[in-house]
């Protein structure tokens, strides 16, 4: 089995995302509800903050283990990683 960053915490992490998952849920009764357009929102954005948030700790776990290990090993797979961990800094920035 593959380790990755998150594998030590991996039930926090499942628990943090069932989390999220209620929420997105709860969107969706909100709207079958008829929920008030602004409540709706409301919870949108705080969804929204919390996989932000979800995405940071995964990207601070990868830095933490995949990264940290392939730069201690140093070479091309150092320079791959880095090159990986920034694209996915970009893609997180940019939503």
């Amino acid at each position: 089995m593959a380790v990755h960053g998150y594998t030590a915490h991996k039930d926090d992490v499942l628990k943090r995302l069932r989390r999220i998952e209620g929420q997105v849920r709860g969107l969706q009764r909100m709207v079958e509800e008829d929920a008030y357009c602004i409540d709706v929102l409301t919870q949108v954005g705080a969804a929204t903050k919390a996989l932000q948030a979800f995405g940071l700790t995964m990207l601070e776990d990868h830095l933490h283990s995949c990264v940290a290990t392939a730069v201690t090993e140093g070479g091309e797979e150092a320079r791959a990683k880095i090159e990986e961990a920034s694209r996915a800094i970009a893609r997180l920035t940019r939503s």
